[in-house]
């Protein structure tokens, strides 16, 4: 998987911002391992607060939880990356925000945190529309930290564009 350049993911959020707008729907963003970058790519946008909502970068156990609505007992059991965990961020956005679409990310970026079961680059994506059911990926990026964010954020972008 190429690793998205600055200008391929200002296209993206560009694109993706004319289609929220359009359909006058708002984003919200949950991030855990890019840090708020999928807020910040969409943002850049000029324009973008007709259809960006917020973004919530909730890297502790706790934030997921005080923030997101992840339950304690996911994290304990799945970990803070995993599908379910992905799943309950997605959904907590929405709960927790005034938007309509919604992407959450998880991952290890590196380059610590890798296990045997989750290596560097293991990142699950969720993306869910308000009253519908939520989607989740499994991703394995190649790279650096700053690659493995960089296919994140290009990755969630392209999900949202499916998704609407």
């Amino acid at each position: 998987m190429d690793v998205p350049g600055d200008a391929l993911l200002a296209n993206l959020a560009q694109a993706l911002g004319a289609r929220l707008e359009a359909a006058r729907d708002r984003l919200v963003t949950a991030e855990s391992c890019t840090g708020g970058w999928i807020a910040k790519t969409v943002t850049d946008v000029a324009g973008s607060s007709s259809w960006f909502d917020c973004g919530l970068a909730a890297y502790s156990y706790e934030a997921k939880q005080a923030l997101l609505g992840v339950r304690a007992q996911t994290l304990e059991e799945q970990g803070a990356v995993s599908r379910d965990t992905a799943i309950e961020m997605v959904s907590g956005a929405l709960v927790h925000s005034g938007a309509s679409v919604a992407v959450a990310v998880t991952g290890i970026a590196g380059p610590g945190g890798g296990t045997d079961d989750k290596p560097v680059g293991t990142v699950w994506i969720a993306w869910k529309r308000r009253g519908g059911y939520p989607h989740a990926e499994l991703f394995h990026f190649d790279g650096d930290r700053d690659a493995v964010r960089r296919q994140t954020v290009g990755e969630a972008l392209r999900g949202l564009e499916r998704l609407l």
